[in-house]
Order: C-alpha cells, then sequence, then structure tokens
C-alpha cells in the first residue's frame, strides 16, 4: 500500500512552547512534530537554556538544533496570520471562542494553505498566561475526562500535530481516489480485451504425452522383475532399434 504523504504546506505551521520548565518536555515535543511532519519549533524564555541537548530528541535531534528562541509570544508569533493558544479550560473564566480539537484542525488546515499557523503551549506549571492569550485569535482544547484534564506537554503536542496531519493526510488519500478508480477501470479493461483474443482452448488445453512403444514397455516390465544383465540389456537394445 502506498503511504501517504502529508502536503508540503505544513510547513506554514509553528509550534510555540512558552516558558517551558522541563528540557525533556521540549525534546520530547520535538521528537513528536518530526514524527508527523512538523518541523518549526520556537521556544519563548526556557527555564533551562541548554534545551538543546535534551536526549528525550530521539530522531529529531537537527529540528532542536533549529529551534527559534525568542524572548516573548509577540516575537515568536510576528509573522504569523492565525495565532491558537491550547487549554484544558478547568476553572479558568477565558474571553476567547474554544474550539475541539477536532474542528479546530479542520481550520487549521484551510488557514495552512495561505499562511503561516502558530499553535502556542503553556508552562507545564501555569499554562499560557492571559498576556499569551492576549496574543490568540482562539483557543483549542483537547478532550479529556473531565475529572482529569492535565496533560503532560510533549504528549498534547503529540496529539494535536497528528491531528492536524491526520486531516491533511485524509484530503491527500481523497484527492487519489479518482485516480486509482481510473487505474483500475483501465486494468478491467486490459483484461476484457485480453479474452476475447484467446480461446479457452487455446490457453487451458495440455497435449498429452506421446505412448512408449511397445517393445519398451516391454522391456521395461521384464527389467522390474528381474536384475539386470548385459545379455538382457543387449536384447531389449535389439528390439528398440528394431533388430
Amino acid at each position: 500500500m502506498e503511504k501517504l504523504s502529508y502536503p508540503p504546506n505544513l510547513q506554514n505551521l509553528r509550534i510555540v512552547l512558552v516558558r517551558t520548565r522541563n528540557p525533556l518536555n521540549i525534546g520530547a515535543a520535538a521528537r513528536a512534530m518530526s514524527n508527523f511532519g512538523a518541523f518549526h519549533l520556537g521556544v519563548v524564555t526556557p527555564y533551562e537554556k541548554a534545551f538543546r541537548e535534551a536526549v528525550s530528541a530521539v530522531g529529531a535531534a537537527p529540528l532542536l538544533a533549529k529551534a527559534e528562541e525568542h524572548d516573548s509570544v509577540e516575537e515568536a508569533v510576528r509573522d504569523c496570520s492565525l495565532v491558537i493558544g491550547t487549554t484544558a479550560i478547568g476553572h479558568r473564566e477565558l474571553q476567547h471562542e474554544v474550539h475541539s480539537l477536532e474542528a479546530a484542525a479542520k481550520q487549521l488546515r484551510k488557514k495552512l494553505e495561505t499562511g503561516r499557523v502558530a499553535i502556542l503551549f503553556g508552562s507545564e506549571k501555569t499554562g499560557l498566561s492571559n498576556h499569551d492569550l492576549s496574543h490568540c485569535h482562539w483557543l483549542l482544547r483537547i478532550p479529556t475526562r473531565e475529572d482529569h484534564r492535565s496533560m503532560n506537554l510533549a504528549q498534547a503536542v503529540a496529539i494535536v500535530v497528528y491531528e492536524i496531519s491526520r486531516t491533511a493526510a485524509k484530503l491527500t488519500a481523497k484527492s487519489r481516489l479518482p485516480r486509482a478508480a481510473a487505474d483500475m477501470e483501465t486494468v478491467i479493461e486490459s483484461t476484457r480485451h485480453f479474452s476475447k483474443l484467446s480461446t479457452p482452448a487455446a490457453i487451458f488445453t495440455v497435449a498429452p504425452p506421446p505412448r512408449p512403444k511397445k517393445n519398451s514397455v516391454a522391456c521395461f516390465a521384464a527389467s522390474s522383475s528381474a536384475p539386470a544383465t548385459p545379455k538382457s540389456s543387449s536384447a531389449c537394445f535389439a528390439k528398440s532399434s528394431g533388430g
């Protein structure tokens, strides 16, 4: 089965981690991004300056090495036409419209075709501040169990990027359906054409093997009933030769 390739406009996706405390989460987030085809990572005032050395970025060291470090959210999203914040909601009063992840992914997919989109993830301890949210157009929430809404930062990044890339992959697969149907019709027509040119007798009839000569059968019977001797072998050879 042909693998689905993610469309190149995922290059317009920016994942921005704000005040991340654990460098291992940054490394794991980079790994998840690489898994699903998002290669632009930004970090805003990370707690640990040596985050680029995180051993959790298995297979994603180049992505982590190229991560852009910023002093503010405003700086990190300055070239983006759409900025989305992530939230677990909880008991917090929000002034922004909140979309489910599934609905958000569909909207983001369309926006990514025409411009850059940034998705903000807050600190493991406090999330995004009100000042951070002031840069966002709207928010998205990953559906979780109501009694346990808080997620690990790297896991949240993985789920969000996966959902966006999955939506993109679905669209890519749908665009290939007409071509696949046309290819199948070509195969069917070729099979019909071949069946008209060939007859069943010509394809499946097998000629029977030639019947052995009578003298050969007699010699085989004689040799099967008694050990062969020079004299008997000579007699059989003479008979099969016509002598």
